[in-house]
């Protein structure tokens, strides 16, 4: 079992940067992928991006290609993701995910999820 608790969202405005942080118990972390996706308001939940267990490999979803950047400490069971020049189209609730595989991530086969942090960005 792994709990996911995301934090380092708010309120920004565009072109700010913003940290997320998310805190994974249990002792396995590190043998998962993690990744991150977002809702927006109205839209379905979509693929932000990913990385796989040992931090050597991931991917990103097209629209934050460039400006997002994943990564993790499995010695502090965090990952994170670095979101800079934001845009207001970024706003949404971003959620903490787990897989077995990135592969699982990237085609939405998540094992566990967070509760979700909020991001606004204003135009």
């Amino acid at each position: 079992q792994v709990q996911l608790v995301e934090s380092g969202g708010g309120l920004v405005q565009a072109g700010d940067s913003l940290r997320l942080s998310c805190a994974a118990s249990g002792r396995t972390f590190s043998s998962y992928a993690m990744g991150w996706f977002r809702q927006a308001p109205g839209k379905e939940r979509e693929f932000v991006a990913a990385i796989s267990w040992s931090g050597g490999s991931t991917y990103y979803a097209d629209s934050v290609k460039g400006r997002f950047t994943i990564s993790r400490a499995n010695a502090k069971n965090t990952v994170y993701l670095q979101m800079n020049s934001l845009k207001p189209e970024d706003t949404a609730v971003y959620y903490c995910a787990a897989s077995d595989t990135l592969k699982d991530l990237i085609t939405v086969v998540v094992n566990y999820w967070g509760q979700g942090t909020q991001v606004t960005v204003s135009s």
